[in-house]
C-alpha cells in the first residue's frame, strides 16, 4: 500500500471550487513562514467579519516538494 498524507478533508478542499456548489473561494494574499504567497481561501462571513479558511497555498521559491522517499517531484 502506498503512503499518503492526503486526506479526506484534502480531497474535499481541492474538489470544492470546481464542483459549482460553492461560491466563497478568494484568492488571498498572505505570508509563509515569512515570505509573500497566496492561498485559496473559503471565505464565510460571521456577522460584520469574514473568516478565511486556508484551503490550498501557492508554491513558493523555497518550497522542496518530495515523495515519501525523498525524491524531489
Amino acid at each position: 500500500m502506498t503512503e499518503t498524507h492526503i486526506t479526506p478533508a484534502h480531497r474535499e478542499a481541492f474538489n470544492a471550487p470546481s464542483s459549482g456548489d460553492f461560491s466563497n473561494f478568494a484568492l488571498f494574499s498572505c505570508f509563509v513562514d515569512g515570505r509573500p504567497s497566496a492561498a485559496i481561501v473559503a471565505a464565510e462571513q460571521t456577522g460584520a467579519e469574514y473568516v478565511m479558511s486556508p484551503l490550498f497555498v501557492a508554491v513558493t521559491p523555497d518550497m522542496v516538494l518530495t515523495d515519501h522517499d525523498g525524491r524531489r517531484a
